[in-house]
C-alpha cells in the first residue's frame, strides 16, 4: 500500500505540461476575497499573513458518485485524495518548517467540501471557489467536464497575501507537501 494509503501507478496517467497558464503569477497579491472554508468562516484571501499554502485542485471524489466521464484520461485530473491526504500527514511539518496557513481549494461546494474534509480527517480548512470568483480574479488554469468547470492542479505559496512561489503542474499529486516542504526549508 501507498504511504497515504492509496495504490496509483502514476506512470499510467497522462502527465500534464506547463501550458504557461500560470506564469503570470508570481508576485500577485491576492484579491479582496472571502472564500467559505470547511470550518464555517469565510477565508479574506487579502488578509492572509505570514506564509501560506494554497493547493488547487480539481475535485474530490465522491464514494458511490462516479466520477465524470473520461476523468482518468484528464491529464493531471487524477489524484485530488492522495494530495489532500499528503498535506494531512505532513501538516505538523510544514508548521514547524513555517507555513502559517495551509488551504485546500477546489470548485466543489462547500458541503461537498465539509464531507471531504470530515471523510479525509483533514486538520485545516478547505475553501470553496464554487462561483469561480478567485479562478477569474487571478485569471487560473481550468478545465471543462460534464461536472463543470475544475482548477487545474497548482500550488501557490504566499508570503503575507503576495505569491511568491508557483508550482505549475503538480504531478505527482501525493508529491506535492515534500516539495512545498524543500521550497520552505530554503527559505
Amino acid at each position: 500500500m501507498a504511504e497515504h494509503g492509496f495504490e496509483i501507478d502514476w506512470s499510467e496517467l497522462p502527465t500534464p505540461e506547463d501550458d504557461g497558464a500560470a506564469s503570470h503569477l508570481t508576485g500577485r497579491a491576492m484579491p479582496a476575497l472571502r472564500l467559505r472554508a470547511t470550518d464555517g468562516t469565510d477565508v479574506a484571501l487579502d488578509g492572509l499573513r505570514g506564509v501560506s499554502v494554497l493547493y488547487f485542485y480539481p475535485m474530490t471524489g465522491t464514494p458511490g458518485v462516479a466520477l465524470p466521464e473520461g476523468w482518468n484520461e484528464i491529464p493531471g485530473a487524477r489524484g485530488c485524495t492522495p494530495q489532500s491526504c499528503a498535506y494531512r500527514d505532513r501538516f505538523a511539518e510544514l508548521q514547524a518548517a513555517g507555513a502559517d496557513h495551509v488551504y485546500g481549494i477546489s470548485t466543489q461546494s462547500p458541503d461537498d467540501q465539509v464531507a471531504a474534509a470530515e471523510r479525509l480527517h483533514l486538520p485545516f480548512a478547505l475553501l470553496s471557489d464554487g462561483d469561480l470568483a478567485l479562478a477569474h480574479a487571478l485569471e487560473l488554469p481550468l478545465f471543462e467536464t460534464s461536472a463543470g468547470p475544475h482548477h487545474k492542479r497548482m500550488t501557490l505559496i504566499l508570503r503575507d497575501g503576495v505569491i511568491a512561489e508557483v508550482s505549475y503542474p503538480v504531478f505527482p499529486p501525493d508529491a506535492d507537501a515534500g516539495r512545498v516542504m524543500d521550497w520552505l526549508a530554503t527559505q
